[in-house]
This record gives C-alpha cells, structure tokens and sequence, in this order.
C-alpha cells in the first residue's frame, strides 16, 4: 500500500478559476502520461481532471517530497508561467499509503466534492480511470483500487442519507414546480438567459416540456437557449409587447430592482384569470411582491429554496459520520486482498514449474523405470502424482494466503 500515490490540486486550495490551466485535454492526455511515465519509471498512473479538481493516482515507489511533485508537473509541459506554476506547487496537497486510499475513498463518495453528497464525482473517476486504462496506462493494483472505490461509493449512497434531497436552487425550484399540476406542455416564458434559467430550462426540456419563449437583454443569448429548446427568442425591451400569454414564467436576471411590476403582470396575463406560476430566482427578486397580493400565484422564490437547500446540506453533513464509518471498514476489508494478490501474482509461476518438474521426472529421471511399469501399476502411479501435484500447487498458496491475512489482521488491531 505505502506506493499507492496521489497529487491533487482541489477547489479547497486552487481558485475554481484557475483548475482550469491544469486540466490535460482528451487529445494530450495520452502522451503526458507517457512522459510522466517514462521519465520517473512510474508502473501505473491514472489522471482525473474535472471543474474541481486535477488529481494524479499512481502506483511507485518515489517520495511526494517538494522536489519530486516540482519535477513531476514541470515535466507535464503546463502551458502556464513558471511563476504561475510555482504557485501551483504552494497549492497542492499530496497523499501517500493508507492516506491516499481514505483520499481516493472519499473523493468517490463526494465527501471531498464542494457539494457534499453529489453522485457525478464516481461516475467522472470512473470514466478518468477507464480512459487510462484502455490505453493501457493502469494494472493490477489500480484496477483493485479503482474496484474499491466504486464498492465503497456504492455502499455510501445506498446506505447513507448522504445524496438524499437536492441542494442546488435550481433542482429545488424543478422539484417544487413539477408538484404544481401544470397543464400539458404548459406555454413557459423565461426572462433571462444566464446560467440559472439555462439549468432550469434543462430540467423543463428533458422532461417534455417544449413550449418557451425567452427574452433577454442581450438578444443573441437569448436566441442561443431559445436555439436549444426549440422555442422563440426577443429582446428584454419586448416584454410589455409580448401577446402570447404563459402559464409558467421564469425569471432570474441581474437587474438592480423589480423588473416585472403589477402593470407589465397585468400586461402579460392578456386578460386570463387563472393562477399562473412564477419561479423567480433572482436576487433581488425580479417580480415585485404586490404583483402576488394582487393576483393568483403560485410564486417559488430563491430565498425560501436557500434556507431548503441549506437545511439539506446540513442534513447530508450529519451522515458524514455514517460514511467515515463505511469507508474504515473497506480499508480495512482492502489491505488483506491487496496482500493476497501480491501472493497470487507472486505465485503465479508455481502451478507451471510444478508441472514441469512431473514431465521431466517422468519423462527423464525415472523414464526406464516408468516405461517398464504394466498399465495398471503405470496409472496408479499417474494417480498419486496427479494427486501430489495438486497439493505442492494449493497447500503454499493456501498456507501464504493465511499468513498475510492473519499479519494484515494484527497490523490493523
């Protein structure tokens, strides 16, 4: 175990903005590893590169002292300032042995993610973990890890709270509106074209819905998500001139006020009566609250769905104790099998030596004794090598296996 290795720089150290200049494209991946591993004789390595973290796991026998996790990235030919990475190398965090597993572990249940509990970090190292090893950059040992990690993250998700209930606004805001009993393709208006609106329509589009209208400041971003959902894009200075009604609206932009007051709402209802829902996810709000004193809303707003979404954080932070639990015993559970692989592969060769020592007896040493044996005499002694055979092959195994396991026990109590 003490060569497993990882170099990792995380959101809990590098600015999300600045991952960016470490991750390794598809198209370069394959020949920066090759770098890395043949300038430090490096047996397995895989890579993961996602927009929180740039982690490197690899299986060797060298020290993460400064001076090697220096050599290491400047060997990866990072297109950055050499002042830039060295402020890198002041924001790395290193982990070795038994620490690098708890690290990988917990990586994988998302326990290290900057939302707690989200299940996208297994599939990402998984898929980071694939990659390398189809170009065949992994081996036995990372292929028991990589088996590892994903038992363990399964056993957390499914018998921990840990990824219950959503904490991001916009899942929340989805959740609420799909309880609402909307009508079918339901006509929806979004106001505003950034991040938030865009998530949102996402979740609405998957599900069916196909009925949009977008207005936004700037009409290309507008025309840009109107494009995607097959619906129709205006200018923000058209809204008091819109005539197509809505049963749903969306807003969420970065205006300093209100921008929907009871006369632009009254404007927009086009004299319909029925109670329409609002999903204003805006800060400040965009539509302005005598608009639901004045009329029949259904209104989901962006701070009731923060207090939500932090109580379910919170809530996801209490299992944590639940999951170290969980990520313990597999630790535990690991370093015996680790050992006993070390075995079988050491032992590997022995059935096949076994093997030749019998031909050879037979068919050298003892090969006028044995030809001059009857049938009979000749299989019965077939029979008691067959049968020596099989136990000079199990019996050391069997006997090596049990030493490290009961060695693995005693390191661990």
């Amino acid at each position: 175990m003490k060569n497993l290795k990882v170099i990792a720089f995380t959101h809990k150290l590098v600015d999300l903005k600045d991952l960016g200049s470490l991750v390794i494209c598809n198209e370069e991946l394959e020949s920066r590893l090759i770098s890395l591993k043949n300038s430090f004789d490096i047996p397995e390595i895989f890579y993961i590169g996602t927009c929180n973290r740039v982690e490197f796991v690899f299986y060797g026998p060298h020290e993460l002292t400064a001076e090697f996790v220096k050599e290491f990235m400047h060997k990866l030919n990072f297109c950055v300032p050499s002042e830039r990475l060295e402020c890198f190398l002041n924001q790395v965090n290193t982990y070795e042995g038994i620490d690098a597993l708890n690290h990988l572990l917990r990586m994988s249940c998302s326990m290290e993610s900057l939302v707690v509990g989200e299940k996208e970090i297994l599939a990402q190292v998984r898929k980071a973990y694939e990659r390398c090893r189809k170009s065949g950059f992994t081996g036995d040992f990372l292929r028991l890890v990589m088996d590892r990690l994903v038992k363990t993250a399964k056993e957390v998700y499914t018998h921990t709270r840990i990824a219950r209930n959503p904490v991001s606004v916009v899942s929340l805001a989805y959740r609420k509106l799909r309880e609402i009993k909307l009508h079918d393709n339901p006509r929806i208006l979004i106001i505003g074209a950034g991040e938030t609106n865009q998530n949102i329509a996402k979740y609405l589009q998957k599900h069916r819905f196909s009925n949009f209208v977008v207005f936004n400041r700037t009409l290309d971003n507008a025309v840009a998500l109107s494009t995607e959902l097959n619906g129709k894009a205006y200018p923000l200075s058209e809204l008091p001139n819109y005539q197509g009604g809505f049963d749903v609206m969306i807003t969420c932009t970065g205006a300093p006020e209100a921008i929907v007051d009871t006369a632009l709402y009254q404007s927009l209802l086009r004299g319909e009566t029925d109670k329409k829902v609002i999903v204003d996810l805006a800060i400040p709000n965009d539509v302005h609250p005598d608009v639901m004193l004045q009329f029949p809303v259904h209104y989901i707003e962006v701070s009731s769905l923060q207090a939500i979404a932090s109580k379910n954080l919170q809530e996801r932070c209490d299992e944590l104790v639940h999951a170290e639990q969980i990520i313990a015993n597999n630790i535990r559970e690991f370093l015996p099998i680790v050992k006993q692989r070390r075995v079988e592969l050491a032992m590997r060769e022995v059935p096949q030596k076994v093997k030749e020592i019998r031909s050879f007896a037979l068919n050298e040493v003892f090969a006028s004794e044995v030809s001059a044996l009857d049938a009979n005499s000749r299989q019965l002694l077939e029979k008691v090598i067959d049968y020596m055979e099989k136990k000079y092959i199990k019996v050391p195994m069997v006997m090596a296996k049990d030493i490290l396991v009961k060695a693995s026990h005693a390191d661990i109590n």
